[in-house]
């Protein structure tokens, strides 16, 4: 324990009025904090040292980042008057004009012609409010957020292998573990406070051998007994490398895969080629390193993996998560303690828009093709049935932008994000954006590169001034509580989408108001009852359960009224096919399992072990853009900057983009740290200053945050085939040198 402490200049704890409950919410990390609040505003945070997260520990965005919602917020709406200008108005009038277009098109076009896309820094409460009015109000299929660009393929590769989303593992698993494998995961600039329990471990006594896979040398790769530093878009080669390894080594706990999983036999004659000296050519890696990452994880006891966008934003995301989770079942490396796998969140509240529905799934992980799992729905909203779109798979995010390009999506709602900077090739989202064919409704607390595009922008709330529940990514539910009003006549996404609801006079079947519910804690409640029986269930939360304990792991029971630190305890998983999330896709083309096919399978409560060969990668390098472009973030700054770029101290640390390169490739072409260079793709060109460093030789590395320079200029619309997360890993890149 260790309580980590940051009070705003002139200010002491005796002038502290209150001390409010509440969790960080920029990272997946989700730190139990207090806030303090003095003269009605917030003055400062402490970390709570009795959270089962971080034991009152807390990284730099979460001491200082709460400095950025005092500064340049929204308190009025805007609406574009008739010269093409966003100017300000009163909440009434705003509300007015969105809910007059959103009729008008609902009478003319139908439930298709919406569209939501959110944000994975919202609450339980109110993405479940929203997946409610979408799915039932309007009858839309066209729900996504911009977690679909983070951790989409979490979701996925939990699905493929255990049958619904839900990490399998623990935080705690760090305590117990003997050996730490992090694939994709710079775990050490997006989850300092997580990186911090790991060293913890690395520095203390009986320390766990760690594996590190990164196409650069981070601070987590130099702390490593073995660093895979791999070609960016070559996962699926090493994975599947290293699987063999335990095959042909007899590194494999038989006994256990014959009575938990189903598939060896396909799995062996899948990998049967990818021995250490092709996955070493294919890779760019030294075959011997291969050979050691394997040994350590055959020979382990009790290995934890943590996955992250080094795997989900590149090639064949889906299948490379997947291979994570074949080591794991093949060793029986899951459901006890130090034993399991952490395919983690980018952002904080990802899990509860997977879990709510607000993300195009349906709410509690129930299953779209599944009948018996929408008429549960139906019948708890009240509402016919055919109501809730299940016609075909739920519109992802960037089919989404597709649609709103088109014209066929002619009203668009976007809340707490900022997609004019994080979306792929965004010269194609801003002209979609700012296009006639498409009425955007954009809620935000700031103006930002989005709002600049909006027909009609809505002032929200921040953390600490509404109420709500977070999911973090261990499972951990957080409540935090309202410190302070919102300045202005800004109100939560909780009262906006219930404020639209009425206006809007959806109802159920009986006539009964939909949504029904006028608080957070009403919200909660409801969304616990949805949660019965399903593998999040939480019905035995509740807010008094929250404020009496620091975080508490999903499923939450009448039976385990303490939470659930690890699921999978017995070797059983959710791959019935009348409980599953999902029947499955084929992991190369997408292409979907039907109930019929997933039945054959007869998993019935085994898990799947899946791989599929490596492919050549989409946008790979060229003669004309020989180089490979990878982004990623930085640890002072989050997503776009929106709150992190309003604090002095996060700012001075990291206030421009920059591009790094190898010291070969610096040499080759004359350049050294600080000039200027044009980083170009096929999509448009950069102009950076350099930073030579470790990085993998023909590799470049690019931040994302920065919006008037911002990296996704460079990037292309590809995504992966089942998670349908987009490449933002791996595109071909020239770097010339400026000599203006």
């Amino acid at each position: 324990m260790r309580v980590d402490s940051y009070l705003r200049p002139g200010v002491d704890e005796a002038m502290v009025d209150r001390w409010v409950r509440s969790a960080c919410v920029l990272c997946s990390n989700g730190c139990g904090l207090d806030i303090a609040v003095a003269d009605d505003e917030i003055v400062g945070v402490r970390g709570r040292a009795d959270d089962r997260v971080n034991r009152g520990r807390l990284g730099p965005k979460g001491l200082y980042g709460w400095q950025g919602q005092s500064r340049d917020r929204l308190t009025r709406p805007l609406v574009r008057d008739g010269d093409g200008r966003l100017v300000e108005t009163d909440l009434d009038t705003a509300m007015g004009q969105v809910v007059a277009r959103s009729r008008q098109l609902l009478n003319s076009h139908g439930g298709l012609s919406h569209g939501f896309y959110t944000s994975g820094q919202l609450m339980a409460e109110e993405y479940y409010t929203l997946a409610v009015i979408g799915k039932a109000g309007i009858g839309t299929p066209h729900m996504d957020g911009n977690t679909r660009l983070c951790t989409a393929t979490a979701a996925a590769a939990m699905k493929e292998s255990f049958g619904t989303d839900g990490q399998p593992g623990s935080y705690a698993d760090i305590e117990h573990c003997d050996a730490l494998f992090l694939f994709g995961h710079n775990v050490a600039e997006t989850q300092t406070v997580l990186w911090a329990r790991m060293l913890d471990r690395l520095d203390g006594p009986d320390p766990p051998r760690l594996v590190c896979v990164d196409p650069r040398r981070t601070a987590v790769a130099a702390r490593a007994e073995v660093h895979l530093p791999l070609r960016p878009g070559t996962n699926v080669a090493l994975v599947n490398g290293l699987v063999r390894e335990l095959l042909v080594r007899g590194w494999v706990d038989h006994d256990w895969v014959a009575a938990h999983t189903v598939g060896l036999e396909e799995l062996a004659r899948t990998v049967d080629d990818y021995t250490p000296q092709r996955v070493a050519q294919i890779c760019g890696i030294d075959p011997a390193d291969l050979t050691a990452a394997a040994e350590v994880f055959g020979t382990a006891q009790a290995v934890l993996s943590t996955v992250l966008q080094g795997f989900y934003q590149s090639h064949q995301a889906t299948a490379a998560a997947v291979g994570v989770n074949n080591l794991h079942l093949l060793r029986g490396m899951l459901g006890r303690p130090g034993a399991g796998v952490l395919q983690m969140n980018g952002q904080p509240t990802a899990q509860n828009n997977r879990e709510c529905g607000a993300d195009g799934d349906l709410p509690g992980f129930r299953n779209w093709d599944n009948d018996a799992h929408v008429a549960e729905l139906a019948e708890l909203w009240d509402v016919d049935p055919l109501t809730i779109p299940h016609w075909s798979p739920p519109t992802h995010a960037m089919q989404l932008f597709r649609y709103v390009e088109q014209g066929s999506i002619r009203f668009l709602w976007i809340a707490g994000t900022n997609p004019a900077v994080s979306m792929p090739e965004l010269a194609r989202i801003r002209a979609a954006l700012g296009g006639e064919q498409c009425f955007v409704v954009v809620s935000d607390a700031y103006r930002t590169e989005t709002t600049e595009l909006a027909d009609v922008v809505l002032p929200v709330a921040l953390w600490g001034e509404r109420t709500g529940t977070f999911t973090n990514a261990d499972r951990t539910v957080h409540l935090s509580e309202q410190a302070i009003d919102p300045p202005g006549e800004a109100r939560s996404d909780l009262k906006l989408w219930l404020d639209y609801a009425r206006r809007m006079g959806f109802r159920s079947r009986s006539g009964q108001r939909l949504p029904w519910w006028d608080t957070p804690e009403e919200a909660f409640t409801e969304w616990t009852r949805a949660t019965a029986g399903r593998p999040c269930d939480q019905t035995g939360l509740t807010y008094d359960l929250l404020r009496a304990r620091s975080g508490v792991q999903w499923p939450v029971t009448a039976e385990a009224t303490a939470g659930t630190e690890r699921l999978y305890t017995e070797g059983r998983f959710n791959t019935d096919t009348d409980y599953c999330e999902t029947y499955g896709h084929d992991l190369l083309t997408g292409a979907t399992i039907n109930r019929e096919q997933h039945r054959a399978l007869r998993a019935d409560g085994r898990a799947r072990l899946r791989a599929v060969a490596d492919t050549a990668p989409p946008g790979a390098p060229d003669d004309d853009y020989p180089m490979r472009l990878i982004t990623g973030r930085t640890v002072t700054q989050f997503h776009t900057r929106t709150k992190t770029g309003r604090v002095n101290q996060l700012d001075a640390a990291a206030p421009a983009p920059w591009v790094e390169l190898a010291t070969a490739d610096a040499t080759r072409l004359g350049l050294a740290e600080a000039d200027l260079v044009r980083v170009s793709t096929p999509r448009g060109t950069l102009r950076l200053p350099v930073r030579v460093t470790d990085i993998g030789e023909g590799t470049v590395f690019v931040p994302f945050h920065y919006g008037d320079r911002a990296a996704n200029e460079l990037t292309m619309t590809v995504w992966d085939p089942v998670s349908k997360q987009p490449q933002l890993k791996l595109c071909g890149a020239r770097i010339d040198p400026d000599r203006e």
